[in-house]
């Protein structure tokens, strides 16, 4: 029996079992009242474990929420992919993965934008952030791999208006000009934006 066929132990699974009912337990409570209006403590009652225990998973909130949000970006961005792969176009293939994210970002707006704020500007060490920036990174990879659709557009320049296009998403989801604009309202200025360097 190979070392990755074998039975996770008891400790392990213990380990999971936690992991998972604080991020349960913090993605309700984040949802429902906001991350700012949510304390530790009451994420660790409802997880039903104690506040030191909670901290062995995630020292802040900043980290809590990099948690929960990472799983909800992860997915949305599998589900743009997924998407992009049945467009032709390449500029609805881009809003097919652009969307997703928007939509995940912006269903608590406020927990979106704190989200954002910890990925840029979070602990460098901690591994949520590293977790969170991998999975920006993979929507770039994401959105290049579409772009190279385009006969005009080589790799470099691909990988370059990547970047240019998850800027324009981040500052979208951020900005407190755009608060109170609609997702869809968000979208059409993304896909102006982008439209306009594909016209090039």
């Amino acid at each position: 029996m190979s070392v990755t066929d074998q039975p996770v132990g008891r400790r392990e699974r213990n380990k999971q079992a936690k992991l998972e009912r604080i991020t349960a337990a913090a993605s309700e409570l984040f949802a429902e009242h906001g991350v700012d209006e949510v304390t530790t403590q009451q994420i660790a009652e409802k997880a039903d474990i104690g506040t030191g225990t909670l901290f062995l998973y995630a020292k802040t909130k900043g980290e809590l929420l990099l948690l929960v949000q990472n799983t909800a970006y992860a997915a949305a961005l599998e589900r743009g992919r997924t998407a992009a792969e049945a467009v032709p176009d390449v500029l609805d293939a881009v809003l097919a993965i652009v969307g997703p994210i928007v939509h995940c970002n912006r269903a608590q707006i406020e927990n979106g934008r704190t989200y954002l704020r910890e990925v840029v500007f979070g602990d460098p060490e901690e591994p949520h952030r590293g977790a969170a920036l991998a999975i920006a990174a993979q929507t770039e990879e994401a959105i290049t791999a579409v772009l190279r659709r385009d006969e005009r557009i080589g790799a470099d320049d691909a990988a370059t208006l990547a970047r240019v296009v998850s800027a324009v998403m981040f500052m979208g989801m951020a900005s407190s000009l755009t608060v109170a604009l609609s997702d869809e309202e968000i979208l059409q200025d993304i896909r102006r934006q982008i439209g306009v360097l594909l016209a090039r």
